[in-house]
């Protein structure tokens, strides 16, 4: 095993060469949805339990949340939710078997990656 000619063999590819594809920006972006949308349950515990706790600690709790740094966050949680959860159904369409080929796949993804935030914009709208 010592004596193999490791020169002939090809090297993985690296960030620097290989191209990222559509397929897997949205898989990573699922990935890191996911861990928003953690932050943002911890969120609205934090506020039911200041709502359980006291009126003065519910006052701070709901006037931070309420606040245009909430808006924000909680916006962008309402986004992530969106995108996880098309990337969900992407995912049940692939496990029925179909939408594999790149084409549909690619479609797919822009269809998520255009879906979120259009249907972040219409709950926006149905809340206010």
């Amino acid at each position: 095993m010592a004596d193999v000619n490791r020169g002939n063999r090809p090297l993985s590819p690296h960030l620097q060469v290989y191209r990222p594809q559509l397929n897997s920006m949205t898989s990573i972006l699922n990935r890191i949805t996911g861990i928003a949308l953690l932050g943002g349950a911890v969120l609205v515990v934090w506020w039911l339990m200041a709502a359980a706790t006291s009126e003065p600690y519910f006052a701070v709790v709901d006037g931070l949340l309420t606040s245009f740094v909430g808006d924000v966050i909680l916006t962008l949680s309402v986004l992530a939710l969106w995108y996880h959860t098309l990337a969900g159904v992407r995912h049940l369409v692939w496990d029925m078997g179909y939408g594999l080929d790149p084409d549909d796949s690619d479609k797919m993804g822009w269809g998520m990656l255009i879906g979120a935030p259009a249907l972040t914009f219409l709950t926006i709208i149905a809340i206010i």
